[in-house]
């Protein structure tokens, strides 16, 4: 019950702007309006408003349906899905980034288990070292799932655990490792060297073309989301996002934003707390989702 309410938080307020009757400025501004409480950025929303409104006046749709179908061909162009398949008999990083708090050792198990199922050897590597909870919440997800985690001494270096997961890896013949990493930024220089380190040594470690970054994002932070990009993306590149806690939001317009700034294409969505919950990003199903089809 409470998942259908929270869904129409956008898709309400753009079924509301028809009662109208009437397109005009007026709709339009309100639109924006609900773009951005749906957690699309002011800037993004303008811009898709003002081309909309376009359009519609050159090709003089005026009704709902058709309307909705402009929108839709115009949001589609800013998302994108993307998948991540481990190389066989080859070392794959996948190293998880994300700020505390957005669900990151918990993905990391998600798709840790996703990739065990699909016949990978599988190791999740704790490289969130300076938080004790983050190593004991992996370990668990590893003994309940049957995964093997690599952890070091709580406060030791997170790169060396890499390293030995990557090791180990090759050792047994090559798969797939799911590293946990921090996300301090209210210490960011700290974070950004101790990222970077890993990265360095993931990206030596791994099989040419073997290592992705993967941003972990909250589906209900709204435009702070946006925020961890632009910092992530600089300190040591995105290849593309989760979004979590996608069954509490139906807003999501901060996938819009993050596409339209920086390319990053979606990998998975995550829609509960069971492992299960995580499903491949479908780029349409997302949208339509977005406008209340």
């Amino acid at each position: 019950m409470i998942i259908l309410v929270m869904k129409f938080s956008f898709a309400q307020a753009f079924k509301n702007l028809f009662s109208s009757k009437k397109i005009d400025g007026e709709f339009f501004e309100n639109l924006t309006d609900a773009l951005v409480e749906g957690d699309m950025g002011a800037k993004l929303a303008y811009e898709i408003t003002e081309k909309l409104e376009k359009i519609c006046r050159e090709k003089k749709v005026y009704d709902e349906q058709s309307i909705k179908s402009e929108l839709k061909s115009l949001l589609l162009g800013l998302v994108s899905s993307c998948e991540f398949l481990p190389e066989k008999g080859k070392v794959n990083i996948y190293m998880l980034l994300g700020v505390n708090g957005v669900g990151k050792t918990t993905s990391a198990a998600k798709i840790a288990n996703l990739y065990k199922k699909n016949g990978e050897n599988v190791i999740m590597a704790a490289s969130d070292t300076f938080r004790a909870a983050a190593e004991e919440q992996l370990e668990m997800h590893g003994e309940r799932l049957g995964i093997r985690v690599i952890a070091h001494q709580h406060g030791s270096d997170p790169s060396a655990v890499v390293f030995d997961a990557a090791e180990s890896c090759r050792a047994n013949g090559g798969g797939v490792i799911i590293a946990d990493t921090a996300g301090r930024l209210h210490n960011k220089e700290n974070l950004v060297r101790e990222l970077q380190k890993i990265d360095r040594i993931a990206r030596e470690k791994a099989d040419e073309g073997c290592f992705k970054k993967i941003l972990v994002i909250d589906g209900t932070t709204g435009q702070n989301a946006l925020r961890q990009a632009e910092v992530f993306s600089e300190t040591v590149g995105v290849d593309a996002i989760v979004i979590t806690k996608y069954d509490s939001t139906a807003r999501g317009g901060c996938a819009f934003s993050i596409g339209k700034e920086f390319s990053i294409p979606v990998l998975f969505v995550c829609t509960g707390e069971k492992y299960e919950d995580i499903q491949k990003f479908e780029r349409e199903k997302y949208v339509d989702e977005f406008l209340g089809y």
